[in-house]
Order: C-alpha cells, then structure tokens, then sequence
C-alpha cells in the first residue's frame, strides 16, 4: 500500500538537474566562467535560469552569446571552488560569496578557443555548447517585490563540442546515454548518476534523427559565417 503524500513548503525545488559552467566575455576580453544547474534543452535551444544583475547574464545582455560547458563527476573540485564566487560586486556578496575576476585559474580550468562565439569552452568539460542568446524571459514579473532580478534567457546552439569517448557506437552525430554522465546538482547536493538503464524506453524506439530542428542547420551557416 502507498503511504498518503503530506503538503509541504521547501524553499527550494531543485529536484535535479545538470551543472553547467557557463563561459562568457567580460567587458575587458576577459573570460568568466561561473556554475549554475537551472537549465533544460529542447532541440538546439537552451533555457538558463539566472539573476539578472550577475556578472554572466550581464555578459550575454552585452555581448549575445556564451557557451555551455556541460560537467561531470571528474569536474566537481572545479564546480565546488566556483561556487561561492562571483564576477562582479553585487548582492551576492551579501549570502558570503567572494569577489574574484580570475575564476579560470581559480578553478585550475582551461580556455580553449570557440568556433562560432567569442566566449571560451572549458577544455575540461566533456560536452561544449557554443551559443547565442535569442530572448530574454522576465520570471516572477508579476511579483513586485522581485520583478527584474531573475531571468530566464533562450539560447540557439550554434556548435556542439563533443568527446569521442561519449559517442554511441556506430554513429557520428549520436551520444551515448550509457557513456555520458552529467554532474547532477540535486537540492544543493552533487550527485553522479548511474549508467544502468532503469527499462528500455519506449520514447527511444522513435529514430533520434527524427528529432531534426531548423536550428541544426542555422548552426552551420553560423560556422561557415565564421571561418569567412
């Protein structure tokens, strides 16, 4: 017999989802680097839940692109020294985050070039998002008392940076669910996760090229737009 579910009020409902180090340009062509996990895909479009006046979505405001640097278990040390730091002087500072401009050292993380934007990848992170933004979604606009201070911003990949130890085998545009596992930020807590299917999927019957968005092939008229 299922016991009866009670109501309840968390402060929070960060029921799992994946970290993401986001890479943008500051305004002197430095690179920030900051963690977050509030993110979902659909096709090629990314939404990414921040507050508004920190330093990454202030960079992707300005300059209109980022990347998406997706992380593991290997990368925690990196997300972990991260986390309490902060590219600009806000109310951050207030909940015990620290100012630093050198997150990259900081982290022990290394640049490595974009193709399509000018914002960096993080060489050590197996999967690498390039992206532009599309549009800005004010959330919880209808609430005076925080309406501006979160947003959730949609972003078109316009390249995918993949570890050839991740593909499935057999196919060259494919990631292999089995060999890829995300770091999983669960209600402030890290987690792995297993790479034991639970039962096959019925959904995964459905050819993943079926799945086709416009957007794949906006992203290489974006590549060839930038190799001239």
């Amino acid at each position: 017999m299922i016991a009866p579910h009670i109501a309840i009020e968390p402060s929070i409902l960060y029921l799992g989802t994946p970290v993401v180090l986001i890479t943008t340009l500051n305004e002197d062509g430095t690179a920030n680097v900051a963690p977050m996990s509030s993110a979902w895909w659909l096709g090629w479009r990314a939404m990414l839940g921040l507050q508004t006046a920190s330093q990454t979505p202030q960079n992707m405001i300005r300059t209109g692109e980022c990347v998406l640097n997706l992380a593991t278990v290997e990368q925690v040390d990196a997300v972990n020294k991260l986390a309490r730091l902060t590219g600009t002087k806000d109310m951050k500072q207030r909940l015990g985050y620290a100012y630093e401009p050198r997150k990259f050292e900081v982290a022990g993380l290394t640049q490595v070039a974009s193709e399509t934007v000018a914002a960096p990848r993080v060489l050590e992170c197996p999967i690498q998002l390039e992206a532009v933004l599309a549009e800005r979604h004010d959330m919880m606009a209808d609430d005076p008392q925080v309406a501006g201070l979160i947003s959730a911003f949609e972003v078109r990949i316009t390249r995918v940076h993949v570890h050839p130890d991740l593909l499935m085998d057999g196919h060259e545009n494919r990631i292999d669910p089995g060999k890829w596992q995300p770091l999983i930020m669960n209600f402030q807590k890290l987690y792995g996760v297993s790479n034991i299917e639970a039962a096959p999927s019925r959904l995964a019957e459905i050819e993943e090229k079926s799945y086709h968005m416009p957007d794949i092939d906006r992203a290489r008229e974006d590549i060839l737009a930038a190799v001239g």
